[in-house]
């Protein structure tokens, strides 16, 4: 609940306020990637969304990389509000 609480809360504001932005980007990127992998589950040999998944997978990757250069913080609040790296244990 408080996943769908935030994505909410992301896009009502960031809709109103700056599409460009490096969060906004990662939120959209993330959303595609998730509807994307779930049609996967059902046609496990759709290679064009294979190759789509890919493809946006590397975007969002340079985009986190950039961001980690820019701004460390908001990169690590980034990653634990949409929760897309697995926390390192150990």
């Amino acid at each position: 609940m408080t996943k769908k609480s935030f994505i909410s809360v992301i896009s009502h504001e960031e809709k109103k306020e700056n599409k460009g932005s490096i969060e906004f980007q990662v939120f959209c990127f993330s959303n595609k990637i998730r509807r994307l992998t779930s049609h996967l589950q059902l046609h496990k040999k759709d290679y064009s969304s294979q190759r789509g998944l890919r493809k946006i997978l590397g975007k969002r990757q340079r985009l986190l990389v950039y961001l980690s250069k820019k701004d460390g913080v908001r990169y690590k609040e980034l990653i634990e509000q949409l929760n897309i790296r697995k926390r390192k244990t150990g």
